[in-house]
């Protein structure tokens, strides 16, 4: 596979130039995608961590709802106060 990829770049050196961002020209329409790329990444892993942060507040306020809602008999035997 790397002889292939090492006589490809011989063969056409064209393909292995930098892309317009790298190379210098940046304000192309191939440097502009790569930037909404970039922040559409960024979003979609602001999002999930987001979601993952709010899954555990939900589940801190239900197990606190829960330990509220209690019997007492059954907070007398675990040892907390009324």
């Amino acid at each position: 596979m790397r002889v292939f990829l090492t006589i490809g770049m011989i063969v056409v050196p064209r393909l292995a130039l930098a892309c317009p961002v790298c190379f210098g020209e940046s304000d192309s329409p191939m440097a502009s995608a790569a930037k909404l790329g970039v922040l559409f990444m960024l979003v979609v892993t602001v999002g999930v961590l987001g979601a993952f942060a709010s899954f555990f507040i939900h589940l801190m306020r239900r197990a606190k709802l829960a330990a509220d809602a209690a019997d007492p008999v059954e907070r007398a035997e675990l040892g907390a106060e009324p």
